[in-house]
């Protein structure tokens, strides 16, 4: 099958795919290059594959680990362990059972909430956090209008309603969740060449399952959860940065609650999906933080 696992890592010379069962589930994750332990986090609707343009660039610095998410891809999708502080353990016990007492650790977009949580809850295996283009969930979320707001230059998020959803996500869209991806793709990135057909298809291909879009729709329906938990974080002191694009307003409201040694890059000219967009910029930005 041209979108698994063993196929897409043919493309990626160095990289390795691998399994750990952790915190009771069990995680995919791909690893390669040599230097400092990098965790790479996506987010929703892709895979460990939405850092494959970045990942040689990393690794000539770095050991690259990408890590699926519990609910993503080729790892487990149990019932629940949705919120992002049992997810961060899932990152955690990885990390401890692959032998490293410090990371750098990077996340976009649902991978963004992971990565700070594990900073939040495991600041001492934490040397620098970086994120990409979405702020971990706050209180703020509960004043997103249910409506679109007239005449206002932005993408309305219907999915984020959507996925709180139980059951009828997965019972519309089973066998059907390209068309999903493919509104997703066409309306948040500004280079619609940037992820292209064969992109597209390979994450269909990871989430056009019940069990793919119920997992995926947890990750989402557990904000209140995150949300009550944000509020118990001492603020970080690691140094943090907030690479931005389409969600860089976003990470600026937001970061400066919860970290004191903080910066902030916007990436010009991109849409939320800068990794695909502007991987070399943000690669490089990505270096120039960590050294």
């Amino acid at each position: 099958m041209q979108y698994s696992d063993e196929e897409l890592i043919k493309s990626l010379p160095g990289f390795k795919n691998n399994y750990a069962e952790v915190n009771g589930t069990v995680l995919h994750y791909v690893e390669g290059g040599e230097g400092q332990p990098l965790i790479l986090i996506p987010g929703w609707p892709e895979t460990w594959w939405a850092y494959h343009k970045v990942m040689p660039l990393l690794a000539t610095n770095y050991r690259v680990i990408v890590i699926e998410i519990r609910g993503m891809g080729s790892s487990q999708k149990p019932l629940e362990g949705y919120d992002k502080k049992n997810m961060a353990k899932d990152v955690y016990e990885l990390v401890k059972k692959l032998g490293y007492e410090k990371i750098n650790i990077s996340g976009h977009d649902i991978g963004a909430h992971v990565a700070f949580s594990f900073a939040a809850n495991f600041p001492e295996m934490t040397s620098k956090l970086v994120i990409l283009d979405t702020p971990h969930p706050d209180p703020g979320m509960y004043q997103l209008p249910m409506l679109p707001i007239l005449s206002a230059n932005y993408t309305y998020p219907w999915w984020l309603a959507f996925n709180q959803t139980k059951e009828l996500p997965e019972q519309l869209l089973a066998g059907r969740m390209s068309i999903v991806i493919e509104w997703i793709f066409r309306n948040l990135l500004k280079d619609q060449n940037s992820i292209d057909e064969f992109d597209k298809a390979a994450y269909a291909f990871a989430y056009d399952s019940n069990d793919g879009i119920r997992a995926s729709n947890a990750w989402y329906q557990a904000f209140p959860k995150d949300i009550e938990d944000s509020k118990t974080y001492s603020k970080l002191m690691m140094p943090v940065i907030g690479i931005g694009a389409a969600g860089y307003e976003m990470l600026q409201y937001s970061l400066p609650n919860y970290a004191t040694d903080l910066q902030f890059v916007k990436v010009e000219d991109s849409g939320h999906f800068l990794l695909a967009e502007k991987p070399e910029e943000t690669a490089n930005l990505i270096k120039g933080f960590l050294g």
